[in-house]
């Protein structure tokens, strides 16, 4: 059997860094958690990730991996273990889908740009980020707990940061984008996601990510 021996670099608040972790929670792979100070980036990171020199880095026996998508790919192939992408290559295909299209539309150009945009540039940002969670609704209903069924698959990890950042982009931007009415499946989601035991208790402390994302928003409001 290969050794286990796996460490991973990251940041604390990053939602890349924790799908990371929650998968090797889930398929129970001890690791090594080194921190990072993404703003002073340590020599380490620089050597392992010299192309983007971001986290997540995932080492495994001295293989160096990046981008959270493809070391959750990753993991899912080494080890066996609570699946995390369907088998059906169809089905594969869409979760990968899904989860490039949250990336793009929810995460890195939706919800952080309205909490800190104003005037149109929020009232665009917000529409569009709204009008992207309404077709994540709609992929959810009827999949039962989560987007994988019963269990946390990979689209439940790529989407997981929803689950408990997006209410603090809310209350620090005075924005309101997750309304339960409206999207029922995904709030219901988000709570079954937060109080998983691979995710409840490796989030970052709420107070702690309030602070940050203000100090944040004032360095970067357009």
């Amino acid at each position: 059997m290969e050794s286990q021996e796996v460490k991973l670099l990251g940041f604390w608040v990053s939602p890349f860094v924790h799908r990371v972790e929650w998968a090797l929670k889930l398929k129970g792979v001890p690791y090594e958690y080194i921190e990072e100070d993404i703003f002073n980036k340590s020599p380490l990171l620089l050597e392992l990730n010299p192309v983007h020199k971001k986290v997540p880095v995932l080492v495994h026996n001295q293989k160096v991996l990046a981008e959270s998508f493809v070391i959750l790919e990753y993991i899912d192939e080494n080890w066996k273990q609570c699946p995390l992408l369907p088998q059906d290559p169809y089905d594969r295909a869409k979760a990968r889908f899904w989860a490039k299209f949250a990336e793009e539309k929810i995460l890195s150009d939706g919800a952080w740009r309205a909490a800190r945009a104003k005037g149109d540039n929020r009232e665009k940002a917000l529409g569009s980020t709204i009008e992207a969670l309404e077709k994540i609704e709609g992929e959810l209903k009827g999949k039962g707990k989560f987007f994988g069924g019963e269990s946390i698959g990979y689209l439940d990890l790529a989407l997981g940061w929803i689950s408990y950042m997006l209410p603090v982009w809310e209350d620090v931007g005075s924005i309101k984008i997750m309304d339960p009415t409206r999207f029922p499946a995904t709030a219901a989601w988000m709570s079954e996601f937060v109080n998983h035991p691979a995710v409840k208790d490796s989030l970052p402390p709420r107070d702690k990510m309030i602070i940050y994302f203000e100090k944040r928003l004032k360095e970067l409001e357009i």
